[in-house]
């Protein structure tokens, strides 16, 4: 009898928010992220063609796919600044979010904006 392996989660964190989610290590950190519920995750191209995923992973360790240059360079990638859809986590992982989706990923609630500017 073929019993499935349990599906194994590790925990991400967002540095720039201190937010948490749990990725498997099947899945993207990128599909991981989706499910935070945030505008401005990229969910259209998945495959490392347009750039806008950009981590850089500070704590962790991953496996990744091969990144399109024109978005990722060795010297980044050696320095863990990887795309989120090409890399897999294979342990809990600390990131930073620095492509263009940092704008809306990293952006503080409304709410929370106008509570700080009350006295």
């Amino acid at each position: 009898m073929n019993v499935p392996a349990p599906k194994v989660f590790h925990q991400v964190t967002l540095v720039e928010t201190g937010e948490v989610y749990r990725c498997r290590e099947d899945e993207t950190l990128l599909a991981g992220m989706e499910r935070l519920g945030k505008r401005g995750i990229p969910v259209g191209c998945r495959g490392g063609g347009c750039g806008v995923c950009k981590v850089q992973v500070e704590a962790g360790e991953y496996s990744k796919r091969v990144m399109s240059r024109a978005y990722v360079s060795a010297e980044e990638e050696a320095a863990g600044i990887v795309l989120a859809c090409r890399v897999k986590p294979r342990s809990d992982i600390r990131l930073a979010v620095v492509g263009k989706m940092k704008k809306n990923v990293c952006a503080t609630p409304p709410a929370a904006d106008a509570d700080a500017r009350q006295p």
